[in-house]
């Protein structure tokens, strides 16, 4: 178990946890929360030692084994397969021991290696690194890619999947949703519940939460509370305490006026100096229990709109993308959607599909292809930029971003007044003079929030508000979005915020944007389908056909006609790479049974080394054959689309 005993840390000058205790059962899956800055990722540095305890003590057993994100962005030229398969540090430790017999050239140390390794699973462990890959989001084709090749967040995917390819007894989780869309995050909720070691999680995402978590922590005010139960439980907990602790504070402010009242009527008078000073003494000795502040001591709302153009936007046949090298690349083609006035619109759909392109073409921060945009008259958008550094600029203060803002909306207003306004999103007299670059993810998102406000936009187009906004701000940000009067279109991955805000949804799939007909529930059901579909067919390594006689008697179009030429040499090729598999895991059973059976060191080492070739073999085979299977899938599922 992790025990945690009256521990006192600093992060820097700041005391974070003060003779704070909580103990920790082996399988436990924990919710670590807290407002930002209360010290969750300070105790994560505790645990895995980056961070000394000023005082107090704290066990983790000696033999389990860590796993956690890193949060440095990774540079190397391997393939996202090797990038993540290194990350199984037991197999990593049994390759490195070959090697060292190998440089050694002691064949009794090279056998035992080769026994190490295939007890560290290294005969799966490429598709053991291939199904995280894949499950986070990542296509076949993408697999065998080198790491460099991909932007920031799919790095940060690997070095998630990375991390969940450690074999670990304890896994520590830093926002590990914060790059993942809703796809990755229904599957990483599954890979969790089923996750056997102890699992400590910082998140502030409600749904997240609930799914994974049985226990919670809450830091808060330096001291570590244990909860039993997931988030929602704990909010319970918490509120019914606040009100029991709010209703003794407020007795004891009564008490307190009462003997304050004595003394001062009192305290100069001779023969009532003894009993006021009595009374003196014992409200200096009294316990003060703590004003409890409202959980949301951060709320704000949206101004009122000066106008409700109807429609606010009107598309038609337009076709969205950006200029590249080569010419146009179109990402989304043929849309045609109105906004309406009041409307409250979720935008679904995996990332790389074209959500940012829609919302950037909306804000018209990138030009139309083709088609038309109507916008209607007196439209003001109000944009949260899924980067909030597309809109801030590092070395300018909050003050100078509102200053240059008010003088294109409001150039009528004071410096006080917006110092005021920035307060209210607390930016206090030092913040408002900070520069951007120093500012923390939330406090960059606060402000780009503030700035929205101050624009009073009659549209809002919000993309991933939430990445970097504790729980708490989260709730001010949704309860100020049900506040608006205006039109809402949202792209997030917090379920809880879009199940609050919208009553539609637009799914952005396939090069087209689509009504989804559904809520978030009918689309989670939808997204497990397809997965459960995509590991079946993976699972089977056997391409699909229909073969009865009523299939062979429809008539084909054109088309189908073109798609069954298609089909022809990828279905000859998945043929021949079944047949290689087969023979190769035939001659990978032969190589084990000779090697099980020899004595000889040296023979051993040899068989060693040819089992390893194979088994790389085998692995690129295997992965070549995902690849294929996928391509005559798509085809068949775009022929039966035709014939409906």
């Amino acid at each position: 178990m992790i025990v945690i005993q009256n521990i006192s840390l600093r992060r820097g000058t700041k005391l974070v946890l003060e003779n704070a205790s909580v103990t920790l059962q082996p399988g436990e899956k924990v919710g670590l929360v807290g407002r930002n800055g209360a010290g969750k990722s300070s105790l994560f540095a505790l645990l895995n030692g980056t961070l000394q305890e000023d005082k107090g003590e704290w066990s983790v057993p000696q033999q389990w084994q860590m796993g956690q994100v890193s949060q440095h962005m990774p540079e190397t030229s391997d393939s996202a397969t090797e990038f993540v398969c290194a990350g199984d540090t037991r197999l990593m430790q049994a390759q490195a021991q070959l090697d060292a017999a190998q440089m050694s050239d002691d064949g009794m140390a090279i056998a035992h290696a080769y026994a190490e390794l295939a007890d560290a699973g290294e005969h799966d462990s490429v598709s053991r690194a291939q199904s995280l890959i894949m499950g986070l989001g990542f296509k076949t084709t993408e697999l065998m890619q080198p790491v460099n090749s991909f932007s920031g967040g799919w790095r940060m995917r690997l070095q998630l999947a990375r991390a969940l390819m450690c074999p670990s007894d304890l896994l520590l989780l830093d926002e590990p949703t914060n790059h993942l869309d809703m796809d990755a995050l229904v599957w990483l909720e599954a890979w969790l519940k089923r996750y056997g070691g102890t699992l400590i999680v910082i998140s502030h995402d409600r749904e997240f939460l609930d799914a994974v978590t049985q226990v919670t922590l809450h830091i808060d005010n330096a001291q570590i509370t244990r909860y039993g139960g997931n988030y929602s439980q704990f909010e319970l907990l918490r509120g019914q305490q606040m009100t029991l602790q709010q209703a003794s504070f407020s007795k004891q402010q009564e008490k307190i006026a009462h003997l304050q009242k004595f003394i001062d009527r009192f305290k100069a008078k001779a023969s009532k100096a003894k009993q006021a000073q009595s009374r003196v003494k014992a409200l200096e000795r009294m316990e003060r229990v703590a004003p409890m502040l409202a959980s949301a001591d951060f709320d704000f709302e949206f101004k009122e709109p000066g106008n409700l153009p109807n429609p606010m936007l009107a598309i038609s046949d337009a076709d969205m993308g950006y200029q590249s090298e080569e010419g146009p690349r179109v990402v989304l083609k043929g849309v045609k959607k109105s906004v309406l006035a009041g409307q409250r619109i979720g935008i679904l759909g995996a990332n790389g599909q074209g959500k940012s392109t829609l919302v950037k073409t909306l804000t018209q921060a990138l030009d139309l292809l083709d088609g038309t945009m109507t916008q209607g008259k007196g439209l003001t958008i109000g944009y949260f930029a899924q980067q909030e550094l597309d809109v801030l600029k590092e070395k300018d203060t909050p003050l100078e971003h509102m200053i240059a803002l008010s003088k294109i909306v409001s150039p009528q207003a004071r410096e006080q007044d917006l110092r005021d306004f920035l307060g209210s999103f607390r930016f206090g007299n030092d913040m408002v003079k900070q520069s951007v670059g120093t500012l923390s993810g939330g406090e960059k998102a606060r402000l780009v929030l503030a700035m929205v406000v101050w624009q009073k936009p009659n549209l809002l187009i919000l993309d991933e508000p939430t990445n970097h906004l504790d729980l708490m701000t989260r709730e001010a940000l949704g309860m100020a979005i049900n506040g608006f009067e205006g039109s809402v279109l949202l792209v997030s991955h917090d379920r809880s915020l879009l199940r609050s805000v919208c009553e539609e949804f637009w799914l952005v799939y396939d090069g087209e944007v689509k009504s989804f007909d559904g809520d978030l529930d009918d689309y989670q059901k939808h997204l497990e389908d397809v997965s459960r579909q995509l590991a079946s067919t993976s699972s089977s390594k056997k391409a699909t056909s229909d073969k009865s006689p009523s299939f062979k008697q429809k008539k084909q179009s054109p088309n189908q006609n073109v798609s069954k030429e298609k089909l022809k040499p990828l279905k000859k090729k998945l043929s021949q790479l079944e047949e290689k598999i087969a023979s190769l895991e035939k001659d990978k059973l032969n190589l084990q049974d000779q090697l099980n059976q020899e004595k000889n060191p040296a023979a051993m080492a040899d068989f060693g080394k040819k089992l390893k070739t194979l088994e790389t073999d085998l692995a690129y085979v295997e992965a070549e054959w995902l690849i294929v299977s996928e391509e005559i899938e798509a085809i068949e599922k775009e022929t039966e689309l035709e014939k409906t």
